[in-house]
């Protein structure tokens, strides 16, 4: 295939976004190819013919039935070993070591990005896209970063580690569009999935049972019981294993405390869970390594840097304003301004000044 400034690979997923990400572009004369990312592992006909979410059979067979509905062609690409590697067994490690893991961000780094951008280089596509509810802009100082969406199903989050070259190929055509009128343009073209309902947050999980899924990758080995104690170490019961837990968690404890008692660590070395009341989930600083800067360079914010940001701890945290000092070439510490509720290890902190991405990293 010859390489086009126009061509651009569209990552569908056989849902109602990426099906419109695709069609925008093709008004704007791109010349589209839809690729859908064959990364189930299971292949018993029974689990993957049931998944509904982008890692299911469905959502090959949506995406073809769009992409000839609108006039493009479209391709399946095999990613299992990308996607076991670098979303699967990072889950199961991060859960073993007592953190919280944040799949989808990961499966953006090195999947839908990483491995696609360069699969979509070699058959001489310009760009990828996919249908993030989020944009991206070449800055004044030349850097590219990624925007905030006007959207309240805001994904900038999960984007925070993306790399400059990575966003210098990429296109965000849902940006400035709220998921009803994404349904809305797919019921008026005609598109058959324009009510079809959103995936699975965790895609490889249908059952929301992480713990038995990190056993079955793991050999059924990993959730040793242990103790429930709290900060101080005084025993408080028997837990079923440290990858049942995580920060902030309240249910499944099965403790009668006579109030309401919450998950406020993990100490794997030890194999105990540290139970907390009230206040004691809520926590004014964190700190985060593996950093990912996008809207200013490293050099730009050097070690002892100090910056007033909007920091985010989760996916779906509404943020809060925190000063974010540089402590060392690969960690920050935030100190925020109201207290948060639920820091957890393993999980991403964004930062933003204004409506973009300034910087991120991983809480540990």
């Amino acid at each position: 295939m010859c390489s086009s400034d126009k061509t651009v690979v569209v990552g569908m997923s056989g849902g109602v976004d990426s099906s419109v990400a695709a069609l925008l572009l093709k008004e704007q004369g791109y010349d589209v190819i839809g690729v859908t990312m064959h990364i189930w592992q299971d292949e018993s006909p029974d689990k993957i013919a049931a998944e509904n979410g982008c890692c299911g059979l469905s959502a090959v067979e949506d995406a073809r039935r769009v992409s000839e509905l609108i006039g493009i062609p479209h391709y399946v690409m095999d990613f299992r070993k990308e996607f076991q590697e670098s979303v699967i067994d990072y889950f199961t490690d991060e859960y073993i070591q007592g953190r919280t893991p944040n799949p989808c961000i990961a499966c953006n780094r090195y999947v839908k990005w990483g491995a696609l951008l360069k699969r979509s280089k070699q058959i001489g596509a310009s760009f990828i896209a996919t249908g993030h509810y989020a944009g991206v802009d070449r800055l004044e100082n030349g850097r590219y970063a990624v925007k905030r969406s006007a959207s309240q199903k805001d994904q900038t989050y999960a984007l925070f580690n993306l790399t400059q070259d990575e966003l210098e190929h990429t296109l965000m055509p849902l940006s400035g569009y709220e998921k009803p009128d994404v349904r809305d343009i797919a019921q008026k073209a005609g598109l058959p999935v324009s009510n079809k309902r959103d995936s699975q947050e965790i895609c490889f999980i249908p059952d929301h049972d992480h713990a038995s899924f990190i056993e079955k990758e793991r050999g059924g080995s990993v959730a040793t019981p242990g103790n429930f104690v709290t900060a101080d170490g005084r025993v408080l019961g028997r837990h079923k294993g440290i990858i049942h837990y995580t920060i902030g968690q309240r249910r499944g404890l099965n403790l009668p405390m006579g109030q309401h008692i919450y998950v406020i660590g993990i100490r794997p070395k030890t194999n105990e869970v540290v139970l907390g009341y009230g206040d004691e989930v809520f926590s004014e600083r964190l700190k985060a390594r593996g950093l990912n800067f996008m809207s200013v360079s490293s050099d730009d914010f050097p070690t002892g840097s100090s910056r007033r940001l909007w920091g985010k701890i989760r996916y779906r945290h509404e943020g809060e304003w925190c000063t974010v000092t540089r402590t060392g070439e690969d960690e920050l510490e935030a100190v925020f301004e109201k207290p948060v509720r639920a820091v957890t290890p393993g999980q991403a902190a964004v930062f933003y000044e204004g409506n973009y991405i300034f910087a991120g990293g991983t809480i540990f």
